[in-house]
This record gives C-alpha cells, sequence and structure tokens, in this order.
C-alpha cells in the first residue's frame, strides 16, 4: 500500500530521516545521465515528489528529460526556468510529469503554494529543481538527488562505487539519491541497481 502524501493545508511535516546511506552512481556523460533518468523513470509512480539539486550545468534538466521519456510524457522537458514550472501529461496512461524550477523562488512552501503543486502530487510525479528548503513539506516520502560534477579536474568522491569504467572528462558526474520515508526505503534496492 502506498503511504499518503501529505498536503499543504495539513500540519507540517516532521523532520524526516533519510531511508539509509545515499545511493551513488558515477556518470560519465549526459547521454548515461538521461539513460538514468529513464531508469529512474521505472520505479517511480503517481505522488512521487523528487528533489534535484546541483549547481547550474550539472545535469538537472538532462536527469528530468530522460525521465519525461521513461514516463513517456507528451511535450520537450526544457528547463522551466521562465515558466517556474510545466506539465507533461502522460501519453501510455501514466502519471504526468509536473516539472517545476523553484530557483527564482525566494520562500518556502507558502510562495510555491500559487503553483497548486499539493494538489498535483497525488496524481503526478513531481520533479522539483532547486527544492531545497521549499517542498520538502509537501511529503514525508521524497527523493532527494544531488548530481555534483568534477570541473577541470576537481575531485569527486567515489570512494563507494566502482569507478574503473568512468572516463576523466569534465561531463563525469556523481549522483546521489537520498530516499526519505517509508516508501523509499523499499526501493533502496532498485536505486542501487539503476542503470547509469
Amino acid at each position: 500500500m502506498e503511504a499518503p502524501h501529505r498536503r499543504a493545508t495539513d500540519a507540517p511535516a516532521g523532520p524526516a530521516s533519510p531511508a539509509g546511506p545515499p545511493v551513488v552512481h558515477l556518470i560519465e556523460s549526459p547521454d548515461a545521465m538521461r539513460d538514468l533518468g529513464r531508469s529512474l523513470a521505472a520505479l517511480l509512480r503517481p505522488g512521487d515528489l523528487v528533489m534535484l539539486t546541483g549547481e547550474l550545468g550539472a545535469g538537472k534538466t538532462t536527469l528530468t528529460r530522460g525521465l519525461g521519456e521513461g514516463l513517456g510524457v507528451r511535450g520537450a522537458v526544457t528547463s522551466p526556468t521562465f515558466v517556474i514550472a510545466r506539465v507533461h501529461p502522460s501519453l501510455v496512461g501514466g502519471p504526468a510529469l509536473v516539472h517545476v524550477d523553484a530557483y527564482r523562488l525566494g520562500g518556502g512552501l507558502d510562495e510555491m503554494e500559487d503553483l497548486d503543486l499539493d494538489v498535483s502530487l497525488p496524481d503526478s510525479v513531481v520533479v522539483v529543481e532547486w527544492g531545497d528548503g521549499k517542498v520538502e513539506e509537501l511529503s514525508d516520502d521524497r527523493l532527494h538527488v544531488v548530481i555534483e560534477r568534477g570541473v577541470g579536474g576537481a575531485a569527486v568522491d567515489t570512494s563507494a562505487v566502482d569507478t574503473s569504467a568512468v572516463g576523466g572528462d569534465d561531463d563525469r558526474r556523481t549522483v546521489r539519491f537520498t530516499g526519505y520515508g517509508t516508501r523509499w526505503a523499499a526501493d533502496r534496492s532498485r536505486l542501487e541497481a539503476l542503470a547509469g
């Protein structure tokens, strides 16, 4: 049975604890990032909240593009920076993808209420770029994805993964998945097995 999702009008969620240490994947190209998104889409279901964190150009939109392809949604998935949110309906009878860019929003959930994410969440997969400190109260069950890039030879922490197949160019990324709540505790092994 799916865990209930919290609506913005309910009492705020308590501080949720991670459902284990982060699951780490190394990605060596934009195509591999997109493939990771396609693989992640197979795990997602209506009501899932995915928060994406990473600097500009890290690959958040590329990952979301792969999610959209994997979910079989309509429309090109592009950065919603200037419209804040885009809804991509399903073409295959699955959940819609609601893609939000909260970069220009300074406040917390109160400022985002006009987007009606609490209404969209039960029937959609909601992906929020730059959502830290802004959307956690939408659901006790959420997936936080942090994308770090190694630019110009910058060190990337690879202590938890096999690095033998990863190139050394500027496209290399470390992607850390941290699940919160019982929903992601149950799918931890499937996160570990994602193709990248």
